[in-house]
């Protein structure tokens, strides 16, 4: 089925596509709302919430959580020790949560944020001085690393949010 337009759906994390889904424990119930970013917690099957430049390996999901541990709607909380579903593989459409502060349009890139949460992605941006710059091994390196300092795009914006005065739910395109 082609997806027709970005409609946030009721009650539901998933607006279109099939992601994988993990079963994995909450470790630390702090921000954790359907929706959001997560990230490894202290073992392999826990989570916490994804940070700023973290390493997110999913959203959190609602729908395809074990009734007995599904909060009871898309803005409760889940509880430390729940079993809920973790959303990855990218391909699909979800509800996150853009950072107050964001105001971002569609097609927007997105990295990860505090809380779980998403903000735009910025340009790489290499400072310039007056010392020239005569070879990685006389300098150093100017850039290194694979990932970039705010993390890796996680997802692309489905729709045009101003969350400038408050942090506020937004239609995604996943990468993760």
């Amino acid at each position: 089925m082609a997806y027709s337009g970005v409609v946030k759906p009721n009650n539901k994390i998933v607006a279109g596509g099939n992601p994988l889904v993990q079963e994995l424990k909450i470790e630390t119930a702090a921000n954790m709302y359907p929706g959001r970013l997560v990230k490894k917690g202290t073992n392999d099957d826990d989570i916490v919430v994804n940070t700023a430049g973290g390493n997110a390996v999913g959203w959190l999901g609602y729908e395809q959580t074990n009734p007995v541990f599904m909060p009871t709607d898309v803005d409760t909380i889940y509880i430390q020790n729940d079993m809920a579903a973790v959303l990855n593989g990218g391909h699909f459409y979800v509800v996150g949560r853009l950072a107050s502060g964001q105001n971002v349009t569609k097609g927007t890139p997105l990295v990860g944020a505090a809380n779980g949460e998403l903000s735009a992605a910025t340009s790489l941006v290499i400072d310039s001085g007056a010392t020239p710059v005569t070879s990685g091994a006389a300098n150093g390196a100017i850039v290194s690393g694979s990932i970039p300092d705010e993390g890796l795009v996680v997802a692309i914006a489905q729709q045009s949010v101003d969350a400038s005065i408050a942090a506020a739910d937004i239609v995604v395109l996943s990468l993760i």
